[in-house]
């Protein structure tokens, strides 16, 4: 699954125990009438993931959803669910301006050679 929004909040990395080690991050999508504030984690190795995107950034985010349950002392069984973001790039919106400025570039080096040329059909 993945989600486009923009950078609102970027948290520390926890180390939780000796082998688990995670970090979080919100997202604000603005797609429907009221913007949704989404919070995702990253785990392990890819806490750094979110290292190169400031605050306001517009990312894309490539995530699984993780569903859990947990018994309390009480015995109450209780239901969690994660989103565990694995990548995350930057917006491609700049991305597919250059590719349209490219591509209309080659439309007039096309466009001014077959004016030069005098076919007769």
């Amino acid at each position: 699954m993945d989600i486009t929004g923009i950078l609102k909040v970027k948290g520390e990395a926890q180390q939780i125990s000796d082998k688990f080690r995670k970090r979080e991050f919100v997202i604000t999508d603005n797609s429907s009438q009221y913007p949704q504030h989404i919070s995702f984690q990253l785990t392990q190795d890819k806490c750094g993931l979110i290292d190169n995107y400031a605050v306001g950034s517009e990312i894309k985010v490539h995530f699984n959803l993780r569903g859990r349950e947990w018994t309390s002392p009480k015995n109450e069984i209780k239901y969690f669910n994660t989103l565990e973001a694995w990548r995350i790039e930057g917006s491609t919106a700049g991305a597919n301006t250059s590719a349209s400025n490219e591509m209309s570039g080659v439309a007039e080096t096309f466009t001014a050679t077959t004016q030069e040329d005098d076919l007769p059909f």
